[in-house]
């Protein structure tokens, strides 16, 4: 299996900044989970995207979803089809695609017929897609939000999505015997700890305690979703934990498990 994460914000020189400002990961190049930097995809993912999931409808993980709807809008010959729970998929609507910030595209067709589709999931009930196997599994997160069980041929990640302490996920990774890598948030340093609890994220010593409840040091584990104006205090503080298996996700990069 094959993650990316999606460029998300720019240097002064036009390279991609290893900040990450909203959240889109790709998978096997055919399946965006979130849709925060879909619309900036470029290059051999982009063309092959027409399925995504999402783990909850905070902007930075769905900006560039009407965006990416309204670039394709000529060519799609098939809907984009978006997987997300009821209570997502109402959101969406009412505040979204409801022709004041963004037009309808439900509505609206292109010569070749409907260019949008949601398709609602439930919690704990596993769907297919585009030869992916996905659990979606509630976290501590708005509500609602989704963690994913992600699975193919070649094994099963886990996919916290944005997330405070938590334990569903956990256990049902637990029980993966052919569980290969697990993506992790942890948006805010110590300092930052009281608004991490509000806001229901994770800092270097939540993300140390989530890890924990699974106990698996085999496991490579990558963190995302850090919060750009505390990345390089973030990143020195989950250093110092000393975790051998914890690394950090490089915004742009690929990730093969």
């Amino acid at each position: 299996m094959e993650i990316r994460l999606l460029k998300s914000s720019f240097d002064d020189d036009g390279s991609a900044s290893n900040h990450q400002h909203t959240a889109c990961f790709v998978v096997n190049g055919e399946v965006a989970f979130d849709a925060g930097s879909l619309a900036m995809a470029v290059g051999a993912d982009r063309p092959n995207v027409r399925d995504i999931v999402l783990s909850h409808t905070h902007l930075d993980h769905i900006a560039g979803l009407p965006l990416f709807v309204d670039d394709l809008f000529s060519t799609l010959r098939s809907p984009i089809r978006v997987h997300a729970s009821r209570a997502m998929i109402e959101a969406l609507r009412t505040h979204i695609f409801n022709d004041v910030i963004y037009p309808n595209f439900e509505e609206i067709e292109n010569d070749f017929g409907k260019v949008l589709q949601f398709r609602e999931y439930e919690f704990e009930r596993e769907f297919r897609v585009s030869g992916l196997s996905i659990l979606p599994v509630k976290v501590n997160h708005n509500e609602p939000s989704a963690g994913f069980m992600i699975s193919d041929a070649s094994g099963s990640i886990a996919l916290t999505g944005d997330t405070a302490d938590t334990a569903a996920i956990w256990e049902t990774a637990s029980r993966r015997d052919d569980l290969r890598a697990i993506v992790i948030e942890c948006a805010f340093p110590e300092q930052m700890s009281r608004l991490a609890s509000t806001a229901r994220h994770l800092t270097p010593l939540g993300l140390k305690a989530e890890l924990e409840k699974l106990d698996r040091n085999d496991l490579p584990v990558y963190v995302v979703n850090i919060k750009p104006m505390f990345r390089e205090q973030v990143v020195a503080e989950i250093d110092a934990l000393e975790l051998s298996n914890v690394r950090i996700f490089p915004v742009g990069g690929l990730v093969a498990v």
